[in-house]
C-alpha cells in the first residue's frame, strides 16, 4: 500500500482521539484502532516507515502512539 496512504489514515485517526482529555488513553486507542483493524501487513509498512523515514508526515499525537507503544504494532 501507498506509504502516503497510510499516513493519511493514520493521521485520520489521530485527530479522532486527539480530542480525548486523557491523552495516554489516547495514545492507547490509537495504537489498539490500528491493531484491530489494519493488517499486519499495513502495521509493517508503517512501522518501516518510522525506522526509514523517521515518521515524516505523521501528526505528532500518531508519532507519538506508535513510537511509544511499538510492540503492539509488532
Amino acid at each position: 500500500m501507498n506509504i502516503q496512504t497510510l499516513v493519511r489514515m493514520a493521521n485520520q485517526i489521530g485527530s479522532f482521539f486527539e480530542a480525548m482529555p486523557d491523552r495516554e488513553q489516547a495514545l492507547a486507542d490509537i495504537v489498539q484502532h490500528v491493531r484491530k483493524f489494519w493488517e499486519p501487513r499495513m502495521r509493517r509498512e508503517i512501522l518501516q516507515h518510522l525506522d526509514t523515514g523517521k515518521g515524516e508526515g505523521l501528526s505528532e499525537i500518531v508519532l507519538q502512539a506508535f513510537t511509544q507503544h511499538r510492540s503492539q504494532l509488532e
